[in-house]
C-alpha cells in the first residue's frame, strides 16, 4: 500500500534525525499498549515529542508524515486548526496557561512512534495536540487502522477580511443541519431525542466505549488532574456550560453510548436521505490518504450501511447548541458544538471494533472478561 509505505519511510527518517534526548521522548515499544491507546483533545500533554523541542528541518519531516497520512482537504484542515491556537491566544488576551509560558502554542503538539519503523510486524505513530489527535497503525506493511481521528475547532468560525468567514469544520456542520432539516416531522421525532444536548463528546476520550458512557467533566480529559487555581478554573468552565444548557441527568442518559444504536435508522431514509447521510460522512472519512479512505468506505457500504442511525440533540436552527451521531456497528461519528456561544466545535470519527487496529478492545477484554 502507498501511503504505508510513504509512513514507514518518512517516520524512518524522523527517527534517524533524532537525538538521543530527543528519541527517549519520541520512542515507544509497540507493546507499551497503555500509552499506545492514550488520547486527548485537550491542550495537555499529549505523550511524545513536542514540535517546541524539534529543529525546523524535523517539523518538516514531522509535516511530510502528516501529509502521507491524509488527503489534500484532511492536511489543510489539521495545519488550519493547528493556527487556530494564535487566534485563540489573541482572543483569550494572550495568557499563560495549563503550566506553561504559552497556554494557546501550536508548537505544543505531539509526536509518539510505536516500534520500529518497518516494511514488517507491527508499529504504529500518533500525533495530537488542542483539537487534533491522529492514530495509525500499520502492520506487515499495510495501514490496519487510522482511529480514533479527532479534529476540533475553537473558534469554530473566525472573521477573515471581507465577508467571509474561516471555518475549517463547517462541512460537518452545515451537512448535517441540512440533513435534519430535510427529514420529515416524523422522522425528526425519531432522530431527535432530545432539547438539550451534552456539553462534550459523549465517547470523550475513552480508549473503549462502554455501555451507558456519556460525556466526561472536562477536568477529566487531561494527562493529569490540575492543582489549585488552575483545576478550579476547569471545573468552573465545566459548570458554566452545565448551567448555560440547563442539562440533566435524564439529558445525558438519552444521548449515552449503547451498543444498540440510538436514533433515525438507515431504513426509516429515502434514497435522497441516504445519500445526504454519506455526503456527511464523507467530512470525516475523507479526513485520510484517498487509498485508505477507500479501503474505510468499503467496510461502511452494504450491510454496514444499513446498520447505521442518525441522532440529534439540541436546536436545529444555526447558533443553537446541537450534538450528532452517526453509529452502526463498527462506525462511530459524533460531533458536538455548545461552547463559546456555539463557536467551539468538536468531531471525532471511530471504529468501535478497530481504533487502535483492535488492541485497546483485546486489552479490555482481557481485563473485564
Amino acid at each position: 500500500m502507498m501511503t504505508a509505505q510513504s509512513m514507514t519511510d518518512i517516520a524512518t527518517e524522523l527517527v534517524a534525525s533524532l537525538t538521543d534526548d530527543q528519541r527517549a521522548l519520541a520512542t515507544f515499544d509497540f507493546g507499551d499498549v497503555e500509552e499506545r491507546i492514550r488520547w486527548f483533545y485537550t491542550p495537555t500533554d499529549h505523550g511524545g515529542l513536542p514540535l517546541a523541542k524539534m529543529a525546523a528541518r524535523q517539523h518538516r519531516l514531522v509535516y511530510r508524515l502528516l501529509a502521507s497520512a491524509l488527503s489534500e482537504g484532511g492536511y489543510t484542515t489539521v495545519t488550519t486548526i493547528i493556527g487556530l491556537e494564535n487566534v485563540l491566544d489573541r482572543l483569550e488576551g494572550f495568557v499563560a496557561g495549563f503550566e506553561r509560558e504559552r497556554g494557546r502554542d501550536p508548537l505544543q503538539y505531539w509526536i509518539s512512534i510505536f516500534g520500529e519503523p518497518s516494511d514488517s510486524g507491527s508499529w504504529s505513530w500518533r500525533f495530537g495536540g488542542h483539537h487534533v489527535s491522529l492514530h495509525f497503525t500499520v502492520r506487515d506493511g499495510e495501514v490496519q487502522s487510522s482511529t480514533p481521528c479527532f479534529l476540533g475547532a475553537d473558534p469554530a468560525n473566525s472573521l477573515l477580511l471581507g465577508p467571509h468567514l474561516l471555518r475549517p469544520l463547517a462541512a460537518a456542520e452545515d451537512l448535517a443541519r441540512e440533513f435534519i432539516h430535510g427529514l420529515s416531522m416524523d422522522q425528526r421525532a425519531i432522530a431527535i431525542v432530545g432539547s438539550v444536548p451534552p456539553t462534550d463528546i459523549v465517547g470523550a476520550n475513552r480508549s473503549v466505549l462502554l455501555e451507558g458512557d456519556t460525556a466526561l467533566p472536562l477536568p477529566l480529559v487531561w494527562r493529569k488532574r490540575f492543582d489549585g487555581a488552575l483545576d478550579d478554573a476547569i471545573v468552573a468552565i465545566q459548570d458554566r456550560a452545565d448551567r448555560e444548557l440547563g442539562i440533566t441527568e435524564d439529558d445525558l442518559a438519552r444521548v449515552s453510548f449503547t451498543r444498540n444504536p440510538k436514533g433515525l435508522s438507515v431504513a426509516s431514509m429515502t434514497a435522497s436521505q441516504r445519500d445526504e447521510l454519506r455526503a456527511l460522512l464523507k467530512t470525516y472519512i475523507d479526513r485520510i490518504a484517498d487509498d485508505l479512505a477507500d479501503s474505510e468506505w468499503r467496510k461502511i457500504n452494504g450491510s454496514e450501511f444499513e446498520k447505521l442511525t442518525f441522532l440529534w440533540a439540541g436546536g436545529i436552527e444555526s447558533g443553537e447548541p446541537h450534538y450528532y451521531r452517526v453509529q452502526g456497528g463498527r462506525l462511530f461519528v459524533e460531533y458536538d458544538n455548545t461552547q463559546r456561544g456555539t463557536n467551539h466545535i468538536h468531531t471525532v470519527w471511530r471504529d468501535l471494533e478497530n481504533d487502535f487496529a483492535g488492541d485497546a478492545l483485546a486489552l479490555h477484554y482481557s481485563r473485564d472478561h
